[in-house]
């Protein structure tokens, strides 16, 4: 998979000959994968597609892709813990950031407008490309 207007591009072209049910399904398996793959990075593909396809409004997207990330992490963690050794120590530390971070997050989300948040899902995703490219 190239990149997320790949991915927009191709499921365009699908889109107009599944029904929606089969196409979030089919969103899924792609957004899984990605998940299951690099151990994140579904929502990059699931908050756009739920935006365009979904026709859902920019909080209710990204929103969205929290609720549906949460099972996909327990499942690709639990098939994670069985092939690779985990480092607990660090989980246990960044998880309590996270549960912090992640409060603070949702609280701003319903402050932000759709616009600022669109800006700041793009420059975090331009943030992470650059690093990932420049590593």
């Amino acid at each position: 998979m190239g990149n997320i207007t790949d991915f927009i591009i191709i499921t365009s072209v699908c889109v107009h000959n599944i029904d929606m049910r089969k196409f979030r399904i089919l969103i899924g398996v792609v957004v899984g994968i990605a998940n299951g793959l690099f151990g994140a990075g579904g929502g990059t593909l699931l908050v756009p597609a739920l935006e365009k396809f979904g026709k859902l409004e920019t909080h209710k997207a990204h929103a969205t892709a929290l609720a549906v990330m949460l099972p996909l992490s327990v499942v690709s963690t639990i098939v994670y813990i069985w092939g690779v050794d985990v480092n607990w120590t660090a989980v246990l530390f960044v998880s309590l950031g996270g549960v912090v971070g992640g409060i603070v997050g949702a609280k701003l989300l319903n402050r932000l407008s759709a616009g600022w948040l669109n800006m700041l899902f793009g420059l975090f995703l331009i943030a992470g490309a650059t690093r990932m490219l420049l590593s």
